[in-house]
């Protein structure tokens, strides 16, 4: 099988995947447009920041799995995947340490205002009385927005730094706060009032786009300091620059519209540094990349595609259903001998029933299989009577579903 890497990997995955007997093509300079191009002929496709589009998956015929290198899939068209029977997987929380590492690594930047005191001594001053003056962190109030596996990492590393983390997301509930050590809070506007510090990281939805607008900065104290480091369409950037300016908000980001490829210049009125003391330092889109992260999220990519060669399961898939429309369960015990399943098979499709789910195992010996089917109607009193009359089928058993809509 062919497998086509359309992002930069770390070299030590690459060794591992073609241990696989795989036909490994490396091809890190591929974007959205010329990827359409060399798709064909590829079973799996690794991919980070390299666009999936539907004009893509039409020239892939022979592709069964996409694996995105990274959190989330927005930058895969999982809806035509899905419509095509492609598997689509990505690696979770791997690069949760690099997010929650640069988080810190903000927060004390805006307090101490770092780069502005090493900018000034590469200009030869000496401004101690200047970028000696410091809130401090400790005791502060951190309201974290998402808490997924970078929120969580977040909240841990705030403790070790004598903040006190609050947090805020639609699946959190006053009693898994209370396990995971952080204080609970119903709605993103009440997260806000409560925090000196508010970081968000939540993926990218319609419901979550914008969730940061102006209506948010005001419930925030003013000279609050504000994080993003993760996706730019969660922030109202025109609310966050007049925050900026208004409120005194200290801001750090990590993501921003329009993006440029890399090495491009880039210019931003973020950067403008208004009276009232506020300002917003930035990095170029860099909170997942340290070697460490870049390599779990490898090694992650590597046990999926394994899983997937060796199991037929794909681990991390977020496209296929976690619960299918199947009513009935159909059990048939069986002798394992060629065409007894594909007969059942054929009678079911002649009844017009439609199969969910199918399993088939094997017992020791290799004489028995169980085939379990769940299917969406239930088959008729005729059709359970023709299964049976197979002479290599042991028993039929029929189990309605319990409904838990």
């Amino acid at each position: 099988m062919r497998l086509l890497i359309a992002d930069k990997l770390h070299p030590r995955a690459i060794e591992e995947l073609r241990a696989l007997s795989l036909e490994v093509v490396y091809e890190p300079e591929l974007t959205r447009e010329t990827l359409a191009t060399r798709i064909g002929g590829a079973g799996i496709l690794v991919v980070r920041s390299t666009e999936v589009s539907a004009e893509a998956l039409e020239n892939a015929k022979e592709l069964n799995l996409i694996v995105r290198a990274g959190a989330e899939h927005h930058t895969i068209d999982v809806k035509e995947a899905s419509r095509r029977g492609i598997y689509v997987a990505n690696c979770p929380g791997k690069n949760a340490s690099a997010v929650g590492e640069l988080v810190l690594g903000m927060l004390v930047s805006l307090d101490r205002r770092l780069p502005d005191a090493v900018a000034s001594l590469r200009a030869g001053r000496w401004e101690r009385a200047e970028y000696g003056r410091a809130e401090g962190l400790q005791g502060r109030t951190i309201g974290i927005a998402g808490l997924g596996a970078i929120g969580k990492d977040v909240a841990a590393r705030a403790r070790a730094f004598g903040l006190h983390p609050i947090a805020w997301s639609r699946g959190l509930t006053p009693t898994r706060a209370h396990d995971l050590g952080v204080g609970y809070c119903a709605s993103i506007e009440e997260l806000a009032q409560k925090s000196d510090i508010l970081t968000i990281h939540l993926a990218l939805t319609e419901r979550t786009k914008k969730i940061i607008n102006a209506r948010i900065f005001e419930l925030l104290p003013k000279r609050a300091m504000f994080l993003n480091l993760a996706r730019e369409g969660l922030v109202d950037y025109d609310a966050l620059k007049e925050a900026v300016k208004t409120r005194g908000l200290r801001a750090a980001v990590d993501v921003y519209p329009s993006e440029p490829k890399s090495g491009k210049e880039f210019k931003s009125e973020l950067f403008e540094r208004p009276d009232g003391g506020g300002f917003v330092y930035g990095t170029p889109h860099i909170a997942a990349s340290t070697d460490q992260a870049q390599l779990a999220i490898a090694t992650e990519c590597v046990r999926v595609i394994r899983s997937f060669l060796r199991e037929g399961t794909v681990p991390n898939v977020v496209n296929v259903l976690n619960g299918s429309a199947a009513r009935f369960h159909l059990v048939i015990r069986m002798l394992d001998k060629v065409g007894t399943f594909a007969n059942v098979l054929a009678v079911i499709k002649r009844h017009g029933i439609n199969v969910e789910e199918v399993t088939n195992t094997v017992f020791e010996g290799g004489t028995a299989a169980c085939a379990k089917l769940r299917v969406i109607s239930r088959p008729s009193e005729a059709c359970l009577t023709e299964i049976r009359a197979f002479e290599e089928v042991l028993h039929v058993d029929l189990v309605t579903l319990p409904n838990f809509a």
